[in-house]
């Protein structure tokens, strides 16, 4: 889980562009800086492209913060 934390934070750093961003389990949409409906797209884009998952708009509207994408992205792994 850790290694999936800290693959997820680079992904973050690299769609806002902030090179110290630091991600928790916690953190989400009111807590990072310039993440707007154009960046969760971005996000989800680099997400799905990296792990070779797809994810289903029902799935994503149900997340409140990156321990649930992680969560997510473990099940869907799995599923693989």
């Amino acid at each position: 889980m850790d290694n999936l934390l800290s693959e997820l934070q680079e992904i973050f750093r690299d769609v806002f562009d902030q090179e110290d961003l630091g991600l928790t389990r916690e953190s989400n949409a009111s807590t990072i800086e310039d993440w707007d409906s154009l960046a969760h797209v971005n996000l989800v884009t680099s997400i799905e492209k990296r792990y070779r998952i797809k994810f289903a708009l029902g799935e994503l509207q149900g997340l409140k913060n990156v321990g649930d994408m992680i969560d997510l992205i473990q099940v869907k792994l799995a599923q693989k």
